[in-house]
């Protein structure tokens, strides 16, 4: 009781912090920037010396005299490309896991009565940014957007931005020490400097009111002045041309009557938003659709849908690193919408922007989680606090992305009662910075007795979507034959299957029966014991097999079939489709004739 107590208290500080944290600039995308992505030249520093004051890199200094001299230099060194990460660019740096000092020069000219903004997409893990030798900002976490306000540490002509990044490993990060995929460090994606008016708009959120399908509501957010400003919102293809004002605070609220033609997998139907003030103009791309749930089922516009999904993780197949282009994004989606797709589990952390705004184009609906990953300390505040902010960043990003549907809190943590508590009231803070969308958690807590499966993890209470991973033919022997297996859902709550499959290496034939084979014939078989199974589970609304393609991870050490790879892709490390790819592919042909179970 104690220990709850204290978990309470904790939180409540931590998100009265949090709820006062806001986005510098929404919308990177949309405003007036310029791309600092490219070639970086780079220090790497295993024993981290440049941070001390004996060799202090940020401030790249140079020799002045005929006795002067310093021990590091960015000229004549070796260049990345960013965004990018380390490991897959260079062999010396596959496995390095430290700190390497990025710097960029660039011209500018600022301009009197404009602000401006260093935008990063993100950097694993910890970023210290500096600008002209004076420090912009910190932030830690490898999968989500930070910002600084530089409009005083440019100058005219030429700058320079120094950043040193770290991705070392720590029991007191998210994830913590151990994971199962590769440690991508680095600058992974897109780096820009964003100038906007004195008076901007910083941040908006639009979208149809929850259950309503006839109203379009939410928040414009202007910064640089405490007095009162008109904005309008237009959108021309509706006819909207709505006017409102700011309050004291630059915060106005908007409710607008329309009936918007719906957003949905099969009509991906985007508007043309664009908010304006006297200073400042954004223009956006916004779906509106609803989604809610109804007993066991979810419900799209008002309508149940199955939803026909696959996990996939932030890495492109072919140059085995992380995917951060929008060409990356079409290729890994184009996949999912190959096997036929209206669902993707973007596994295990938020993934770049260009995944969330291609699948808005695409009509593909999303499941987007912060990396608390299997062995978090739930009961360290330090830790809590972080992962507030994450959640925090996440959905403020993507709130106005009409494809994400379910914010996700965790996956596979242990159950206990700090753990419940936490996430207990990281769901209610979720729900209060986005009232519009489902809250869900994936688990692998169940209780199986003979043929019986029940979904017994308690954390199922508190989550509109329940998320069960289950690993039977694979981790767990079949109990019983699958068409007799029976699942007991005693929370009511609609479930996802979120993760099952097997390990094969593609091209390694052998026993469908032996599941030390790794054959893909075992893991074909696999799938259709699991395909079987799903057909006799009602309250099945979505199923999430393991994973879209192999990926590296270098916790799998089975040095003839994964050689450091997970081998449970339905697509090789090339990209290749292994025989259980046509196994789903047949399923979901089946499940979008009857769209619901």
């Amino acid at each position: 009781m104690l220990l709850k107590k204290l978990t309470l208290f904790f939180l409540g500080m931590m998100l009265a912090l949090v709820v006062q944290a806001q986005w510098l600039v929404a919308n990177v995308a949309g405003r007036n920037t310029q791309s600092l992505n490219g070639s970086w030249a780079v220090i790497v520093d295993p024993f981290n010396v440049g941070e001390s004051n004996w060799k202090p890199i940020w401030k790249d200094q140079h020799a002045t005299g005929a006795h002067d001299f310093f021990e590091y230099a960015f000229d004549n060194t070796i260049t990345l490309q960013v965004p990018g990460d380390w490991n897959s660019q260079r062999n010396d740096l596959v496995y390095y896991e430290g700190t390497v000092w990025y710097k960029k020069t660039f011209q500018y000219q600022p301009q009197p009565g404009q602000r401006s903004f260093l935008c990063f997409g993100g950097a694993n893990y910890i970023a210290d940014v500096y600008c002209n030798g004076q420090k912009a900002g910190s932030h830690e976490g490898g999968f989500t957007p930070f910002q600084f306000d530089v409009t005083h540490l440019l100058k005219a002509g030429e700058n320079e931005v120094i950043v040193r990044v770290n991705n070392q490993r720590r029991a007191d990060a998210i994830p913590a020490l151990n994971y199962d995929w590769w440690n991508y460090g680095g600058i992974t994606r897109d780096v820009d400097l964003v100038t906007t008016p004195g008076n901007y708009i910083q941040d908006y959120f639009i979208q149809l009111q929850k259950n309503d399908t006839s109203h379009i509501a939410g928040w414009v957010q202007v910064a640089g002045s405490n007095g009162l400003q008109k904005v309008s919102i237009h959108i021309p293809d509706l006819h909207i041309h709505y006017t409102t004002q700011t309050n004291a605070a630059g915060r106005a609220n908007i409710s607008i009557a329309a009936h918007p033609a719906l957003w949905s997998p099969e009509h991906p139907h985007l508007y043309t938003v664009q908010i304006a003030t006297a200073t400042d103009t954004v223009v956006e791309a916004i779906g509106f659709r609803t989604i809610a749930v109804k007993g066991t089922e979810i419900v799209l516009n008002e309508q149940p849908i199955f939803l026909r999904g696959i996990n996939i993780h932030e890495q492109i197949p072919q140059r085995a690193g992380r995917a951060y282009s929008e060409t990356d994004a079409a290729m890994l989606l184009g996949w999912a919408k190959e096997l036929g797709c209206n669902f993707v589990r973007l596994t295990h952390y938020p993934h770049n922007e260009h995944m969330v705004r291609m699948a808005d184009k695409m009509g593909i609906l999303l499941w987007e989680e912060i990396p608390l990953w299997q062995g978090i300390q739930f009961s360290n505040p330090v830790i809590l606090a972080k992962a507030n902010r994450l959640l925090d960043e996440m959905i403020e990003r993507d709130k106005n992305r009409s494809a994400i549907i379910l914010w996700s809190l965790s996956n596979e943590t242990t159950s206990s009662e700090s753990r419940d508590t936490t996430l207990t009231a990281m769901a209610a803070h979720a729900r209060a910075l986005d009232p519009t969308r489902l809250i869900t958690s994936a688990f692998n807590h169940v209780a199986y007795k003979g043929n019986t499966v029940t979904i017994d993890d308690s954390l199922s209470k508190v989550l509109d979507v329940v998320g069960v991973n289950e690993y039977i033919g694979w981790y767990t022997p079949w109990p019983a034959p699958p068409n007799n297996m029976v699942w007991k859902n005693p929370f009511n709550k609609p479930l996802i299957m979120s993760e099952f499959g097997g390990e094969a290496l593609y091209g390694h034939h052998g026993s469908k029966d032996t599941a030390s084979s790794w054959s893909e014939e075992y893991q074909e078989q696999l799938y259709k014991d699991q395909v079987a199974m799903f057909k006799n589970i009602p309250f099945l609304c979505g199923t999430t097999p393991w994973v879209l393609a192999d990926f590296r991870s270098p916790s799998r050490l089975q040095p003839v079939y994964q050689q450091g790879w997970n081998r449970k892709g339905l697509l090789s490390d090339k990209g290749y489709k292994k025989k259980a790819w046509y196994i789903m592919r047949v399923f979901y042909e089946e499940k979008g004739q009857n769209n619901f179970n």
